[in-house]
């Protein structure tokens, strides 16, 4: 059966399972809707949080990031995991204490102020969007190859699936349907690591399989790598590129970015106690590190694989008519192109002036079993992979965007007198707004899925993340200093990509860097900034009401249940 049936079966089938979950934990109510009625259990939690957090950026772009940028790829790995062990042990509990619906809800109440629930509010819908931008553009990297259709008709079909499921099922829905994803999204990564784990170094386990010889050879996977690249004009894989300020400032935004992020957060509200936040955090841990581990080894395979593909096992090119069909069959999606620059009719793959080829990094994990050979049905399987992680996300990224209107923009500040079934109505009506912007972005853009991610993770650790953790461990933290640490803090970091990425991506070089601080880790000085200028604004305007302090003193003893409640 050829990989368009089969993508088309596999696929298909899981989208029947995901609208068959949403339809079976259709939402009733707003309770449900918001936090799916407070009583998942933490490992379904923990595997739920997993789905959402392991984006398209980790399942599709994340290997592809380590490929290309070897050891520089490494901050990705290193920040997107310190900062779940971060949002784990240092939020987690402590907000599903305090026991609200939302971010926005907690800097509401905690900072009592209707203008700080809005700020927050406004940073947490551009957190997401920006978020759900690279989520939606990996939905339709995927479709554009299996389905053979492009990107645009791609982001459009991801676009009416997560509108049945998100809309219909709410919190509840997207909890069982994020289960489900798991599995699939697993399943589909670790399958076609094992095989090609097994083919190259003879190790069944990929995490082994990276540090082993290649088999039939005395030379070790990495060593192999590094020879390939510096031969071809790239920079030694397992050596950095990047100066070690920008790769402290990218693992720091990447870290407490995580700790920030209002759809990951969320996931802790929707158990019934503190300790099962705690318990849910573990096993959400535990399952992220199956594909966190797998990762790094992925990239590598490819890397070897698709550099002997094109150049051929002598580094003197492969004629283009002989291009294996992934390259041909990449080519229509235009995220692969050839141009033959000395007129040989041979595809040349290299770090310098030789290099005919332009391949997309975003790529890397969706043709890893093609490259290698594998059978048509891995390949489908990988699609559902990718489709899972991008659908996984995308939800909860919605369900922040339509809860932040409807529950914290609406409910709690413009129009607190509508019903509880009123507020059910805003919910989904915002989520499908929602919808539409995000498919547009998914078709236009701004980077490549991880890179948008990352900005996604700068202006959430310049906006939320000391609001916070100031919230939880500051009893005097007052509404002054939080308003104008969030404000600036997401203004600053929002300026600095948008010049670099959009007015003048000319400049985008490290001279011209902050400190050569690169865009993609600018939200740790935006960070910064937000604390030093709440502090500053606290010292002159006064500490809070002793009533807020003593609310503070009583989350920071995470002890007892703390049930959500609608307003």
């Amino acid at each position: 059966m050829d990989i368009q049936t089969l993508t088309l079966l596999i696929v298909g089938a899981s989208f029947l399972l995901y609208i068959g979950i949403a339809i079976w934990a259709r939402a009733g109510s707003t309770q449900d809707f918001y936090v799916a009625g407070g009583g998942v259990h933490p490992v379904a939690n923990g595997m739920a949080t997993a789905a959402d957090w392991m984006s398209a950026a980790s399942f599709i772009s994340m290997a592809g990031l380590i490929s290309f940028m070897g050891y520089d790829g490494g901050v990705y790995l290193m920040g997107w995991t310190g900062g779940y062990v971060l949002l784990a042990l240092c939020l987690a509990p402590y907000l599903r204490k305090f026991g609200k619906f939302t971010v926005p809800d907690f800097v509401g109440d905690r900072y009592y102020s209707q203008l700080a629930r809005t700020v927050a509010v406004v940073c947490a819908i551009f957190v997401s969007f920006t978020y759900v931008a690279g989520q939606m553009r990996g939905v339709g990297v995927v479709f554009s190859r299996f389905l053979e259709v492009d990107i645009t008709t791609g982001v459009i079909i991801g676009m009416g699936v997560v509108f049945f499921y998100a809309v219909l099922g709410g919190m509840k829905g997207i909890t069982y349907t994020q289960v489900a994803q798991y599995c699939v999204l697993i399943f589909a990564y670790i399958v076609p690591a094992v095989f090609i784990s097994l083919m190259m170094t003879g190790h069944v386990f990929p995490q082994l399989g990276f540090g082993a010889t290649v088999t039939g050879s005395e030379t070790y996977l990495l060593d192999k790598l590094d020879g390939l690249s510096t031969e071809l004009g790239f920079n030694e894989y397992t050596n950095g590129s990047k100066s070690m300020v920008d790769v402290f400032f990218i693992t720091a935004a990447l870290m407490v970015g995580t700790a920030g992020l209002p759809h990951v957060i969320v996931r802790f509200f929707t158990v019934p106690k503190v300790r099962d936040a705690r318990k849910s955090a573990g096993w959400a841990l535990l399952f992220i590190a199956v594909l966190y581990t797998t990762a790094p080894a992925i990239g590598a395979f490819a890397r070897v694989n698709m550099i002997e593909t094109i150049n051929g096992p002598e580094s003197t090119g492969t004629a283009y008519a002989e291009a294996p069909s992934w390259i041909t069959n990449w080519e229509k999606t235009g995220l692969i192109k050839w141009e033959d620059k000395n007129q040989d009719g041979k595809m040349f793959y290299s770090g310098d002036e030789r290099n005919e080829m332009k391949v997309d990094r975003d790529i890397i994990v969706l043709a890893n079993p093609e490259i290698a050979n594998l059978p048509n049905w891995v390949i489908a399987l990988v699609a559902a992979g990718g489709v899972a992680a991008a659908l996984s996300t995308s939800a909860g990224l919605l369900l922040v965007i339509s809860t932040s209107v409807s529950h914290d923009l609406l409910k709690r500040n413009l129009m607190p007198q509508i019903t509880d079934r009123q507020e059910l109505f805003y919910a989904r009506l915002a989520a499908a707004v929602a919808i539409v912007i995000a498919g547009y972005l998914g078709i236009n853009p701004p980077g490549f899925v991880a890179q948008v991610v990352a900005f996604a993770f700068g202006l959430a650790a310049s906006s939320f993340f000391p609001a916070i953790i100031m919230g939880i461990f500051s009893k005097k933290m007052n509404k002054e200093g939080a308003i104008a640490g969030m404000l600036s803090g997401i203004t600053f970091t929002a300026l600095y990509i948008i010049y670099f990425k959009f007015i003048n991506p000319a400049a985008n070089v490290p001279e011209n860097w902050f400190f050569g601080i690169s865009p993609e880790g600018i939200g740790t000085l935006g960070m910064i900034l937000n604390f030093v200028v709440a502090i500053a604004v606290n010292k002159a305007t006064g500490d809070a009401p002793e009533e807020v302090q003593e609310m503070v003193e009583s989350i920071r003893f995470p002890k007892g249940a703390g049930g959500a409640q609608a307003h």
